[in-house]
């Protein structure tokens, strides 16, 4: 019989489950983590989990905290286990559990954000964290701070009762000014190019929308480190919770990932920081290189293959690497089109790291869906597709396939699988797309006449051509003849 979680159970779990060598009643908070998501508790609480395991970074404990209605109820879920997660390891060679307990209490979620804002004002805080996804930070289609969006001029007007993450930490950054407890380090673990410098152009920009003095302060005083997060984490499910129980942990919310984590950080930290570098980590003062290579190798390889497997109805992303179609297209556009404009990183070449994230993405004992991949591909598409196709353009350099994952896209959010079934809404601007998608099939154009994506490439004759005769042949033969055309280097569409 399973065991319930809790601090009280720990010393009843299975001999083989790795639990905490450090007692929680030694920790003191450092960190305030917003958006406690599978792959934060995966990833970043994982890497303290394991230094306060030797001993150190006991001052540093999480806080955890959301602003979003859903996260009251993940709250409820990680208190009555005393926040502790069970991280399932999905190894081809076996599967392994560890509690970790790196996280001490999660900040109630009000309207406002009071608690939140309270609680990142402490002097203990010098870090205050996000994983609040690719889409969340507020930019236009250009990339610019969007200070129309009405959660930004709602929290302009409204700077002690903001809706957003950034409108808390702003109100505690100018609650810290003014009592003179210093700033604290603002640090994205989102999947951005460039992260900290977007979540600094997010923060300062928001701020000087009501107070340009606060905004200069935290602009000269405040660090917001880049970073490169990487470790893939499937959502939970039944049966995520059957596989905790069957190693005998009866946990609410537990969490699955693969054998594999890296995280490169710039260390860049106005007051302080854990000594992650003693964990595996990578700190460094040159994060782009490392972030490029896994944006456009790892993260466009998963919109390469999902929107293809959505349409032919492939369940997982292992089931997509599976598919011969899939595959071969995956490997040549990332070969022929990617690896041209990714440079090498130290101890990895582009073309090692594209035969690493096949090997990844092939682990059958990851059930990574091709829905929760495909997912929000109006933020995805723009941070790690049309970046490569526009330095490919400026190169000179071919974007035939990368034109075929914008056609395969299209396709996808038209919201019909190829055997006629639905496909569920599966993006934010859900509507706006699949109308797109259907104006498409008469005039293929017109999808790319979505500005606030595609911007300048709606004028480029070559991706125009490419993308229009590519969604056209979808449409005319199927998505895997059409695929099999691309590789087999069909003159007629090349």
């Amino acid at each position: 019989m399973a065991t319930s979680l809790s601090l009280s159970t720990l010393s009843d779990l299975p001999a083989d489950v790795r639990v905490p060598s450090y007692a929680r009643s030694d920790l003191t908070p450092g960190i305030v983590h917003i958006g406690l998501g599978n792959f934060h508790r995966a990833h970043q609480a994982w890497y303290l989990h394991r230094l306060m395991d030797q001993g150190l970074a006991h001052d540093w404990a999480i806080i955890g905290a959301g602003v979003r209605p859903a996260d009251a109820a993940a709250r409820d879920k990680m208190l009555a286990q005393d926040c502790l997660t069970t991280l399932i390891e999905l190894d081809p060679a076996g599967k392994s559990a560890e509690v970790t307990g790196s996280m001490i209490d999660f900040v109630p979620v009000q309207e406002g954000n009071a608690p939140l804002i309270a609680a990142m004002t402490q002097p203990a805080i010098r870090i205050v964290a996000l994983t609040v996804t690719e889409g969340g930070y507020y930019q236009t289609g250009t990339g610019d701070f969007d200070a129309a969006h009405a959660d930004m001029v709602h929290d302009a007007a409204n700077p002690d009762t903001p809706r957003s993450a950034f409108g808390a930490m702003i109100a505690a950054l100018r609650a810290r000014r003014d009592a003179d407890a210093g700033p604290f380090t603002c640090q994205s673990c989102d999947n951005l190019q460039g992260n900290g410098d977007i979540l600094r152009q997010t923060i300062v920009g928001l701020a000087r929308l009501s107070d340009a003095a606060l905004a200069d302060w935290i602009d000269a005083h405040c660090t917001f480190p880049n970073a490169m997060v990487d470790c893939i984490v499937p959502a939970t499910g039944p049966s995520e919770l059957a596989l905790a129980r069957d190693l005998g942990v009866a946990d609410n919310v537990p969490v699955t990932h693969e054998n594999f984590r890296q995280w490169v950080i710039e260390d860049a930290f106005c007051a302080g920081r854990p000594a992650w570098e003693k964990v595996g980590a990578t700190l460094t003062n040159d994060v782009h290189a490392y972030e490029a290579m896994k944006l456009r190798c790892l993260n466009a390889g998963h919109q390469i293959i999902a929107n293809a497997g959505e349409i032919l109805g492939v369940e997982t992303i292992n089931g997509c690497m599976e598919n011969a179609a899939i595959n071969a297209f995956f490997h040549k556009v990332e070969l022929t089109e990617i690896v041209p404009h990714v440079h090498a990183v130290p101890g990895m070449t582009p073309e090692a790291y594209v035969d690493l994230i096949a090997r990844r993405f092939a682990n059958p004992q990851i059930r990574d869906t091709t829905r929760r991949v495909a997912f929000d591909g109006s933020s995805r598409h723009p941070g790690f597709i049309l970046p490569v196709i526009r330095d490919a353009l400026a190169a000179g350099t071919s974007v035939c396939g990368l034109a075929l994952v914008e056609a395969l896209w299209a396709r996808m959010c038209e919201g019909t699988r190829e055997d006629g079934s639905e496909i569920a809404p599966n993006d934010p601007s859900w509507d706006t797309l699949q109308a797109a998608a259907k104006a498409a099939k008469t005039r293929p154009e017109s999808w790319l006449d979505q500005t606030r994506i595609y911007g300048d490439l709606a004028r480029d004759a070559v991706f125009v051509t490419a993308f229009s005769r590519w969604l056209s042949l979808i449409n005319e033969v199927g998505t895997t003849a059409t695929l099999t055309a691309y590789v087999a280097n069909d003159p007629q569409i090349d």
